[in-house]
């Protein structure tokens, strides 16, 4: 969350920033194509530890490397151990759960995740102001108290081995992606939700950072929250003034672990794609809200992270069912499997928007950028829209 605000200190551009983003994402949803194979040859634990060895030494090349390119690399290398690593917590629980506590165990997942995203962003802004190098030391520190309990406390968890090679996986992908139309679907996905989904959390905190009075709204939350909790929580004082951190409230976590269970339960009647739908309507709303938080009230900025959760909320696990439940029966895995295409498509395109904000800003207006991701939200309704006239629309399974 606090990367772009990093790179600026160093004297970077928005558009080298974007490029970093680009890079990091794109290997981090590229990587657990193939990490389920390698972990099915050489083990879970075995492929953890690789991932901490590949964070540790990255994590603290940062402090090091102030080059463009030292730096791209370095980012290079942890969304390398990103990518191994995500895809194997999930797999455990997967194999140590049952249909008596599946949901219990995903749910316990679930919360861990969005609780590192709204835990580490506190920590890290309130290390920064003292010095960045404590923020890198810390998360190296985190990496390899890891390293240690996995190598002590982690089993091997009982598993079916796929048996899948690389050539037999892209053999499957490539029967996936022979269906044109489901190819179709998954471009839409990663051009109208996955980008600008992933643009959200790359220019958040800069956003906040750079054009949003952040004193002003240390004095507005600390008339809510009490100075003292504003102080010790979201704020740190720079240059004999209190600012509120932008990293430490520019994340859906800590909303997603309060509400996401009402939310579900109110969607959950509600057919997959219409629920998709409206989220993707709530995302945009949220991104509007964002924009006139820089041209009215800058504490505006939390009830549009507040709609843009609800919308994260309400649309992405709603249309991972979808693909799910129009896949053939035989072929779900696949189909989940192809799903990865989408999200890296997303995450591959969303720096450009780091380089707009860069544009927009020049221009005197950086607020566009947010008005800018409500339309690039809203078109992918029109885009589903005219996917289903023209093509129809993918018929559920009922079983």
């Amino acid at each position: 969350m606090g990367f772009g605000i990093y790179l600026q200190k160093l004297g970077y551009s928005k558009g080298d920033l974007g490029t970093i983003q680009s890079i990091f994402l794109a290997i981090s949803y590229l990587v657990p194509l193939f990490s389920g194979t390698f972990a099915d040859k050489y083990g879970f634990k075995r492929m953890l530890i690789i991932s901490y060895l590949a964070y540790l030494p990255s994590i603290l090349m940062l402090i090091l490397f102030k080059s463009f390119s030292g730096i791209a690399l370095t980012m290079l290398t942890i969304g390398f151990a990103a990518g191994i690593f995500k895809p194997l917590i999930s797999a455990t629980v997967r194999s140590v759960t049952d249909a008596s506590n599946k949901t219990v165990g995903y749910g316990i997942f679930y919360m861990m995740v969005n609780l590192g995203a709204s835990f580490g962003p506190l920590v890290m802004g309130k290390l920064r102001a003292m010095s960045w190098n404590y923020v890198f030391y810390t998360a190296a520190a985190s990496i390899f108290i890891m390293l240690i309990i996995t190598i002590i406390f982690y089993k091997e968890p009982p598993r079916e081995i796929e048996g899948v090679t690389l050539k037999q996986k892209f053999r499957d992908m490539g029967t996936v992606l022979s269906d044109l139309k489901f190819l179709l679907f998954l471009v839409i996905l990663g051009l109208f939700y996955w980008l600008p989904f992933w643009a959200f959390f790359n220019t958040l905190a800069v956003y906040i950072n750079d054009y949003i009075d952040t004193a002003k709204l240390f004095t507005s939350v600390a008339g809510v929250l009490g100075e003292g909790v504003t102080k010790a929580l979201i704020s740190s004082e720079v240059d004999g003034v209190w600012r509120i951190n932008a990293e430490a409230i520019s994340h859906t976590g800590y909303i997603i672990i309060i509400f996401q269970l009402l939310v579900s339960r109110i969607f959950e009647k509600q057919k997959a794609l219409v629920s998709f739908v409206i989220g993707i309507v709530l995302i945009s709303i949220g991104f509007i809200i964002l924009g006139l938080s820089v041209l009215t009230v800058g504490s505006l900025v939390f009830l549009g992270v507040f709609v843009f959760a609800v919308g994260e909320m309400v649309s992405s696990p709603r249309i991972q069912e979808y693909i799910l439940w129009i896949a053939p029966k035989e072929k779900a895995g696949l189909y989940m499997g192809a799903n990865f295409l989408a999200t890296f498509i997303g995450a591959m395109f969303s720096g450009i928007y780091t380089w707009l904000m860069g544009r927009f800003e020049a221009a005197g207006n950086p607020q566009n950028i947010m008005f800018t991701l409500a339309v690039h939200t809203l078109l992918g309704i029109v885009a589903i829209y005219f996917f289903t006239k023209k093509l129809g629309s993918f018929k559920e399974r009922v079983e």
